[in-house]
């Protein structure tokens, strides 16, 4: 961005018109007298190198900055001063300016810019960048050579209007030019190679054992747990692995990294029965299903900022895929439904599912086709969450409301609520939870404080536990 700034800058005040100051320096410093006769020369010269400076800088400004390399910008600036002198046949009166002065300069800095040179082709060798600047130096040093001898020509004698006067000046300010053109070339070559900084030398680390590339299999999962390492770190540690009864399940991969956010860890999740997980597979970034018989994939390769939430539902057959929308999968056939604007999955059989929009509670068939809806209320932002449970065969769709512990019973054929109930638990007991429905048919809940599990009646609310 500074390189960039610098070129719109340098092509600014390249553009600049001939001013009046710039005649007056010049006056100064040559000792020639402006005049009228002598102005329009003069003015046609500066007009002259300024439009070559511009037609080069042109050039060098998109090669400097596509290379990132300022050498560029110098040589588009003072270009003119040394090839366009090349070309010139002014005289110069010897011993009536500094043209020694300069000449030393421009050895000074010819000698300078060798010496430079010299170190870093035997030290850092060779690079482009380097012997592209050594070639653009060379053939700067010649081209000073020659002007020189071009410019060191005695004046023909009997000169002495304001034209003729005005010719050895010119020729005084281009050799001035020409050497401090030259010596600004050739030092901006050797000191601004892209690079140029010696890189420190690293600290000798052992080389990490990468991933293993075995797969861990399975019967049950008992236990599991998530990586502790930090997500680049210590590579040849167990820990940076999802662990499944205690050993390391390498297939699984251990982080996500999230736009905007920390990495984190990936997906993983176990069925209830412990016999399948659901995992972000590490080689193929893909969603996968795995048993004691084998792997299934769930979806294709996944970047990290669209890898969804799995879950288990439905008696440990189907599984949810969550991330702007729903995909809901049977683990036996394989048949998948798509949700769009699903949010979360909360109940899935055989008849169809439950899922929450941002706004809306929806009771879907089997299909994903909508069977009916309500509005998501929330009470107070410290309720609980309602919960929902439909029943296996679709004909019956409770809601416990979280704020309140009230059961709402809707028929999901009509939409109409059925019944409207809040049970009432021994002591200072309270619902927790809605169990389904039992092998014979009616509503299991369980109590939040005793943990005991009653049969609910959805229509007159009365609780009862079944003898033993």
């Amino acid at each position: 961005m500074i390189l960039w700034a610098a070129a719109v800058i340098t092509l600014l005040v390249a553009a600049v018109p001939v001013t009046r100051e710039r005649l007056t320096r010049f006056a100064a410093l040559t000792g020639l007298s402006v005049t009228a006769a002598n102005a329009c020369q003069v003015i046609a010269h500066f007009a002259r190198l300024r439009r070559r400076r511009l037609f080069d800088l042109t050039v060098a400004v998109p090669l400097a900055c596509f290379t990132n390399d300022p050498f560029y910008l110098v040589l588009g600036w003072c270009a003119v001063s040394v090839f366009g002198d090349v070309r010139l046949s002014a005289p110069l009166l010897r011993g009536r300016d500094n043209a020694n002065i300069y000449r030393q300069a421009w050895l000074l800095g010819l000698g300078g810019a060798v010496l430079v040179m010299g170190y870093l082709l035997t030290t850092r060798g060779e690079t482009t960048a380097l012997l592209t600047h050594a070639a653009v130096v060379i053939v700067v040093a010649v081209a000073v050579s020659y002007g020189a001898r071009k410019t060191s020509a005695v004046p023909a004698p009997g000169e002495s209007d304001d034209v003729a006067r005005a010719e050895p000046a010119i020729g005084r300010w281009s050799a001035r030019n020409l050497y401090l053109g030259g010596a600004a070339i050739v030092l901006s070559g050797a000191l601004l190679t892209p690079g140029q900084s010696q890189p420190r030398e690293l600290p000798e680390y052992s080389m990490p054992r990468p991933f293993s590339p075995e797969r861990a299999a399975f019967t049950v999962v008992d236990e599991m747990a998530e990586p502790t390492c930090p997500w680049f770190d210590q590579l040849d540690d167990r820990c940076r692995y999802w662990l499944v009864n205690g050993e390391p399940f390498p297939q699984a991969a251990p982080y996500v990294i999230r736009k905007g956010g920390a990495p984190r860890a990936a997906p993983f999740v176990r069925r209830p029965d412990g016999k399948a997980v659901v995992y972000l597979d590490r080689e193929t970034r893909r969603m996968t299903y795995e048993n004691a018989r084998g792997i299934r994939r769930l979806t294709g390769g996944l970047p990290d900022s669209e890898v969804p939430t799995p879950t288990f539902a439905g008696q440990n057959r189907y599984v949810a895929l969550v991330k702007d929308g729903a995909q809901i999968i049977d683990a036996k056939s394989w048949a998948t439904v798509r949700i769009p604007a699903a949010q979360k999955v909360h109940e899935m059989n055989g008849s169809g599912s439950v899922v929450t929009t941002a706004s809306r509670i929806l009771v879907l068939d089997r299909r994903g086709r909508r069977r009916m809806s309500l509005p998501l209320k929330k009470v107070r932002d410290d309720a609980p969450d309602d919960t929902y449970n439909l029943r296996p065969d679709g004909r019956r769709f409770v809601v416990i409301r979280g704020h309140d512990m009230r059961v709402e019973t809707f028929d999901p054929r009509t939409g109409k609520r059925m019944s409207s109930v809040t049970p009432t638990f021994p002591g200072d007991d309270f619902i927790d939870v809605g169990l389904g429905w039992s092998k014979e048919g009616t509503f299991l809940v369980r109590g939040y404080d005793s943990g005991r599990v009653y049969h609910l009646d959805l229509e007159t609310g009365r609780l009862w536990r079944r003898k033993k």
